[in-house]
């Protein structure tokens, strides 16, 4: 096989590097006459995997050769813009869904989808709303995967702790105390990136401000982020400052993962994608999922799920019918089984066998009560983001500058300067 391995170009570098990407690169070998095209990724913790199924669509295209290049998902929106806007960039990449895909369909800088991959059709209207532009309703991406946001703990501390799954929010701050008490770290997050605290907001708020419900009626405008609910909801994360690690703002994203992995931390706020990543680097580790816990028993549990991720195509590629080839393999069901079997995640592709996969069955089982990952979803077609105010802002309560109502406020000001709803 002759996919090969890229690692973390810097961003300085790029421009120089893409030059042999889609505008000068790729051209057809005379000495083995096949197609190089190029692509990128922003998970370096899966390229391995990726190497795999791209070598199944080498064996079954022995005229092309695919490129793999691998970013780190803070620095890839930067490095790939750059590369895009200098008339270069890879022939294929994965690109972002809702508003980060919605920047590059309206620079020009991806090929529509709909005509040359007809499969889109039977991907979920779900899938298909993260790959589409709200501009002009065009499908730019090939949906990758959808993520559910909940909370993984160690099943060995449980049982060595006779811990129970928690239903409740007031059983959930219990484990952690007896946690806590028998010298581990509660729950090993961070908040040095500041993206992992949205997703902390995105798994436990929704079971206290309503899930779907509320989500609805922000987005029409009937209601907004000052209301007391959506404010209480945010509140409830500054009652898990006691069990995060020590030097809080200083632990990373990888540093967290870390922690879990290594069994040094009994609960990881997180998504479905995170799966693969903890097995495949510690095979022995003994895991599992719960739902967000409810503030009541008898409280449907709310679970944030999103589409995650297109494969799109460079408009500037001189390469484009071996890419429409690539795409075609990437909406297929052999992609779609790949991604629940080896990279345990939920595959966007229609039929994806499930069968051998009980942990991503268990994933798709939460789902029936599943809500927009509020922020993701809903507020990130406009500057600023909700996103980027959310991360800032929870940094600033989990640092102790802020209180959540001050959190709320700054998330709410800085949408309206935009959101004709809110301006009403």
């Amino acid at each position: 096989m002759t996919v090969k391995k890229l690692f973390i170009l810097p961003v300085c570098l790029v421009l120089a590097v893409s030059m042999s990407f889609a505008g000068g690169g790729g051209q057809r070998s005379p000495q083995t006459a096949k197609t190089s095209i190029n692509f990128w990724t922003w998970r370096p913790e899966e390229i391995e995997g990726f190497e795999e199924l791209l070598g199944i669509f080498e064996s079954q295209n022995p005229g092309i050769d695919v490129i793999q290049t691998a970013h780190k998902s803070t620095e890839y929106n930067t490095i790939l813009s750059a590369a895009l806007s200098g008339g270069s960039g890879p022939d294929v990449f994965m690109a972002r869904t809702y508003g980060g895909l919605e920047t590059f369909a309206q620079s020009g800088y991806l090929e529509p989808l709909d005509a040359r991959i007809p499969e889109l059709k039977n991907f979920s209207d779900a899938a298909r709303r993260g790959a589409a532009s709200v501009s002009d309703g065009k499908i730019y991406g090939v949906p990758i995967a959808s993520q559910t946001l909940f909370v993984f703990y160690n099943t060995e501390i449980y049982s060595k702790l006779g811990l129970q799954i928690p239903k409740t929010w007031a059983q959930f701050l219990a484990n952690c105390e007896a946690v806590k008490k028998a010298g581990i770290t509660p729950i090993g997050h961070g908040g040095k990136d500041a993206w992992i605290l949205e997703i902390m907001l995105g798994t436990l708020c929704p079971n206290f401000y309503g899930g779907t419900s509320f989500y609805d009626k922000v987005v029409k405008g009937e209601t907004n982020f000052l209301d007391p609910v959506f404010v209480a909801a945010v509140d409830r994360l500054n009652e898990l400052k006691p069990y995060v690690p020590d030097m809080f703002m200083g632990v990373s994203y990888d540093d967290a993962r870390s922690l879990f992995i290594n069994e040094q931390s009994a609960h990881f706020i997180g998504g479905s994608f995170e799966a693969g990543y903890f097995s495949s680097q510690n095979p022995s580790l003994k895991y599992d999922l719960f739902a967000p816990p409810t503030l009541n028993a008898n409280d449907p549990s709310y679970v944030s799920v999103y589409a995650d991720g297109n494969f799109a195509m460079n408009a500037a590629s001189s390469h484009k019918e071996a890419v429409t080839s690539l795409l075609h393999f990437f909406a297929s069901k052999t992609t779609g089984d790949f991604y629940v079997k080896s990279l345990k995640q939920v595959s966007a592709v229609p039929g994806a066998d499930t069968s051998s996969a009980p942990f991503i069955a268990k994933v798709i089982g939460l789902q029936k009560n599943n809500t927009p990952y509020i922020f993701l979803v809903g507020f990130r077609y406009e500057q600023p983001t909700g996103s980027t105010l959310a991360q800032a802002a929870l940094q600033g309560m989990f640092g102790g500058q802020l209180t959540a109502a001050q959190v709320c406020q700054q998330i709410q000001d800085g949408i309206a300067s935009y959101y004709k709803p809110f301006q009403k």
